[in-house]
């Protein structure tokens, strides 16, 4: 069973590497650096949103970023570490922090060049809503 934990913002820096892992997973178009990633997260944690790691037993298995303050919430960032994944930690992880967080509705955005997450938010429930489109000369 996974345990929650409340992120603060001394956790900023650890989130940041964690981020730096989504970012490239996703294969995002974000090239900030590091202290760039953690001043960001610092900005997240004081403001409305909230994060949380995933911890099963003592190891920390990912993270969450959620705007609590957006009806309905707004699920950021999701991440569940390499080395973790095809474990089930991913819905357990998402599950709990429903139940965590006390919601029954909440929003994400995924790109869709990233299969792998299209693939596991449609598994566990999602269903698309709005097509992003960008066009860049």
């Amino acid at each position: 069973m996974l345990n929650i934990v409340d992120c603060t913002v001394s956790d900023a820096a650890e989130l940041a590497r964690l981020n730096r892992m989504l970012i490239e997973d996703e294969k995002a178009e974000n090239d900030m650096t590091a202290a760039q990633l953690e001043r960001r997260m610092e900005g997240f944690l004081t403001s409305e949103y909230k994060a949380f790691y995933f911890y099963s037993d003592k190891k920390c298995v990912g993270y969450a970023l959620v705007n609590a303050a957006k009806t309905p919430v707004y699920l950021r960032q999701f991440f569940i570490c390499r080395e973790d994944r095809r474990k089930g930690y991913g819905r357990e992880a998402f599950y709990a922090l429903l139940k965590y967080l006390r919601v029954e509705e909440i929003d994400v955005d995924v790109y869709a060049w990233n299969r792998g997450g299209v693939e596991f938010w449609r598994e566990i429930g999602f269903c698309e809503r709005v097509y992003g489109m960008r066009y860049k000369l």
